[in-house]
């Protein structure tokens, strides 16, 4: 059964060899091909079957990698004389996995393992299957059979792992432990143990159940001795005899732990804990969380009289004195910030001084005030000081650096430090526009006068002050959220968001064939499913995955960015609660997004029905039908927009007609025009309101130069304000592209739908059939299409203009651009001045030859060519959209042409 030597699951290894390397040389296709060859010479093979599937899992096709890895596995089970070794079943494994097929490959290793069940490589392959899968009980009892099996004490100890696991998960306890302890007992007499961590499990199964006493005596016998460095067994008797309440004898072990680690900042706040006969650090038996690490402020208010805390108090202060004389080494920080933990407990206990809590940060930043460390390390004992001490904190600090230290590198750690703190306190975000822009000139002309610093590091090593470059992107760019999970994935904003997304953005990928995009919708359910979602919106309890307050001030939310205007007031860092408003935005925004499936939907049926007697849709849906639920979606639409349904009538009419200004609806344009264009669909089969052109009745083309008038007016103002593109922060082009791929492409698919219907099917016409090529309904399509072809032809013509522009007049423009910006304004020219003054003025006997080559490799002429082929390689694609789009209404206008 097992693989001979040279053999790969019953090929031989040169044969497989080939594949494996295209395959993490991620050569998908060549691998694919070498794949083939080998099943055409091994047809039979369930290795190279599972070797197909992987690859093709990889190239992104996981239906046809799950048939493969299926007829794999019905090889594996039909055919006895099958090589079936680990390799063949663990490659099927992977490629199981990768589908998100796990219960598959487990019942592969569970049949070979049923064929051979003294196979211990195939039963640690199955042990790995039901890790994965979380199935505790099944891992422990494959772990008690390969025990069993060769008595080795590893398996023992994967059984009793999965015994705790399962007690953590709430199953068994007392019992289960029982077991595991009696196990490990049984073990140890017959064999003892030799691995430490075998000891350490036996440890935490005795803790677990709370024998404290079994495990001190334990740990302090023979077993005791497999724990070979001195600190890590005190360690763990300090928690046992903690745990245990034996504060006085756990409190004496950290102290002895701390007289040989003296750096040891976890054993300090122990031995605190243990002092002040604080438990928080040992409750519920959570030690050491990797998901939840222990803080700070994870500790209890003592609840020992006045005296007694006063005198443990000293007794802490006092040893950390004492190891502060004691210790020679410069670079050991846990003496000197546990002065600063004292102080803080004696905030907690209300025994507090400000002032000596505030002369102890000072003697820290003294010492320690270099390191890149220092903010994290006294984040907790500043947040401590009220805002006024925090001033004057932060006053000290900045009078302390007019005497900086007389070594440039520490000199240069206490300025980024400063930088840091200001933005600690927030201090940083109540400068002005220009004070920032001068800051950040500061950081980059420090950065570049210390570069000398770094002439003698080695190249993997990092250079003096490089965090001032990400500290000047904070202050002038907008890149970095930080999320953190708070509630789970359903009540998130976010996933709330990408569902209704998801499926607009497969329309809009779709948009340029109607069939297709039928098919879209088909799969969708005619958009029901978002109706019934923005239905619940108002019921759901939503939450944002972000932490508000390390945003940076000009973008407080996603929502909001300051930098684009205006300006007027916005000089400080708000501090207002907006997760209300946010909420409430959120939710209209989800509610609006979630309609425009349905809506598409009965958009391009209306348009149908238009032209035909009575039209099913799904079955059920006939043309009244249609034009009342797409009338209910229009006014809970134009709700969301807080307009009644009339009122968002002549809005639309009077912005296209000029009554009223453009920039009426600029704050929501693309739910405008949306609402524009489905308001036009609705009409074709509707007769409920007056149309713009007056005529009062019947199917009336005014609806429609509505809609061509506003794509027109303000796809055009998109473009001019973005002339020349290259050198605009194109704020505006990302509008423009949703301009083209929503309102724009829910139009073109009414058009289709039109025409589609107008055009002769080859049978007789019903009464009321297709549309004649000379009504006023045929001459608005025809128009229609020739506006919006124009529209679109005018924006593929301008991104042509972009893409060929000669390169050097680009850089040319962009160049003189950051330029003139650097001489006259704030901004980034002045940055980039900087940096081309230090580069063209570089000494390289100061710097040295790695970091001299380093900094004359830059140029900003690079630096604009970057910038310039980014753009270009955004509107290059933005072309291909435009010309998609273009050459679906070219076959339009010839269609039409023929009814």
């Amino acid at each position: 059964m097992a693989s001979k030597f040279g053999l790969a699951g019953g090929i031989p290894e040169r044969r497989v060899r080939p594949v494996w390397d295209a395959i993490d040389s991620r050569q998908f296709k060549n691998a694919l091909k070498l794949s083939t060859a080998l099943l055409a010479k091994f047809p039979n093979s369930p290795y190279a079957l599972a070797l197909k599937a992987l690859i093709l899992e990889r190239m992104g096709k996981p239906d046809e990698a799950l048939s493969v890895c299926l007829s794999a596995k019905e090889l594996l089970y039909k055919n006895d004389s099958i090589l079936m070794d680990d390799l063949t079943l663990s490659t099927l494994q992977i490629a199981f996995q990768r589908l998100d097929h796990l219960d598959l490959a487990t019942s592969c290793y569970e049949y070979a393992c049923g064929k051979f069940p003294t196979n211990l490589e195939l039963m640690m392959g199955l042990f790995n299957c039901y890790v994965r899968e979380y199935s505790f009980v099944k891992q422990q009892q494959t772990a008690i059979k390969m025990y069993k099996l060769v008595g080795e004490e590893r398996f023992l100890l994967w059984a009793v792992c999965s015994i705790q696991l399962q007690v953590f998960c709430g199953n068994g306890g007392e019992k289960l432990l029982l077991l595991a302890e009696g196990l490990l007992k049984k073990h140890v007499a017959s064999h003892s143990l030799h691995e430490p961590e075998a000891l350490i499990v036996y440890l935490s199964v005795l803790e677990q159940q709370a024998k404290y006493g079994d495990a001190l005596e334990i740990l302090s016998g023979k077993l005791g001795s497999l724990l070979m460095i001195e600190v890590d067994r005190l360690r763990i008797q300090g928690r046992l005899l903690a745990r245990a309440g034996d504060y006085t004898a756990a409190a004496s072990i950290f102290q002895k732990i701390l007289e040989l680690s003296p750096d040891d900042w976890e054993c300090f706040l122990h031995y605190l804990g243990c002092l002040l006969e604080d438990d928080s650090s040992w409750v519920n038996g959570v030690l050491n969380d990797p998901i939840a690490p222990p803080k700070f402020l994870d500790c209890k208010l003592s609840h020992l009289p006045d005296e007694m805390f006063d005198s443990r108090i000293s007794d802490a202060s006092a040893f950390m004195q004492k190891l502060q004389a004691d210790t020679s080494d410069n670079t050991i920080r846990c003496p000197y910030l546990a002065n600063l933990e004292v102080e803080r407990r004696k905030h907690l206990y209300g025994k507090g001084d400000d002032d000596k809590l505030m002369e102890a940060l000072m003697q820290y930043f003294f010492r320690f005030g270099h390191l890149a460390c220092f903010t994290t390390d006294v984040e907790v004992f500043v947040e401590i000081l009220t805002p006024d001490k925090k001033t004057e904190f932060l006053e000290k600090l900045m009078k302390s650096s007019e005497s900086p230290s007389p070594v440039p590198a520490k000199a240069l750690g206490q300025s980024i430090t400063l930088l840091k703190v200001q933005q600690l306190i927030s201090k940083m975000y109540k400068l002005s526009e220009s004070e920032l822009e001068g800051s950040a000139c500061q950081m980059v002309e420090t950065y570049c006068k210390n570069l000398p610093l770094s002439k003698d590091l080695d190249p993997q090593e990092s250079m003096y002050g490089e965090e001032l470059l990400s500290m000047v992107c904070n202050v002038l760019v907008q890149v970095i959220e930080f999320v953190q999970f708070k509630e789970r994935l359903q009540h998130s904003n976010q996933y709330l968001m990408a569902r209704v997304e998801a499926p607009i953005l497969q329309l809009k990928q779709n948009a340029d064939n109607i069939e297709e995009e039928e098919c879209v919708l088909e799969s969708l359910k005619y958009g029901i499913h978002f109706i019934e979602l923005s239905n619940e919106i108002g019921s759901k309890s939503l939450t944002f995955n972000e932490d508000l307050p390390s945003r940076p001030w000009w973008t407080p939310t996603s929502e909001k960015n300051y930098l684009l205007g205006p300006f007027e007031g916005i000089s400080y860092y708000p501090r207002e609660d907006m997760t209300k408003d946010r909420e409430a935005n959120i939710r209209r925004v989800i509610e609006r997004k979630s309609l425009l499936p349905r809506m598409v939907y009965l958009s391009i049926q209306s348009a149908s029905a238009l032209l035909k007697e009575n039209i099913k849709v799904n079955g059920s849906v006939s043309g009244p039908k249609i034009s009342s639920d797409l009338k209910f979606l229009l006014e809970r639409y134009a709700k969301l927009l807080g307009f009644s349904f009339s009122n968002a009538i002549e809005v639309v009419v009077g912005v296209s007609g000029g009554q009223k200004p453009s920039s009426t609806i600029a704050s929501d344009l693309i739910d405008w025009l949306n609402f524009a264009v489905f308001l036009n669909a609705w009409n074709l089969s509707s007769h409920e309101i007056a149309q713009p052109d007056g005529n009062g009745h019947g199917h009336r083309p005014g609806a429609w130069h509505i809609v061509d008038s506003l794509l027109e007016m303000y796809v055009l103002e998109k473009v001019r304000s973005m002339d020349p593109q290259i050198c605009s922060p194109c704020v505006d082009l990302p509008i423009l592209v949703q301009l083209v791929t929503e309102p724009l492409a829910w139009h073109v698919l009414v058009l289709q739908s039109s025409v589609r219907s107008s055009l002769p099917s080859g049978k007789k016409k019903k009464k009321g059939g297709s549309d004649q090529p000379n009504t006023p309904l045929s001459h608005a399509i025809r128009d229609s299409i020739q506006s919006v072809c124009g529209t679109v032809e005018h924006v593929t013509k301008w991104l042509r203009e972009q893409i060929n522009r000669p390169e050097d007049e680009n850089l040319e423009t962009i160049l003189s651009f950051l330029h003139k910006k650097g001489q006259n304004e704030g901004g980034p020219g002045q940055v980039f001045k900087i940096l081309e003054t230090s580069v063209s003025s570089i000494n390289e006997t100061q710097l040295g030859e790695r970091i001299s080559q380093a900094v004359k490799a830059w140029s900003p002429v690079d630096v604009a060519r970057k910038i310039v082929t980014g753009k270009c390689t955004v509107a290059s694609k933005f072309l291909k959209i435009c010309e998609s789009k273009l050459k679906s209404l070219h076959a339009m206008k010839q269609q039409i042409a023929q009814v």
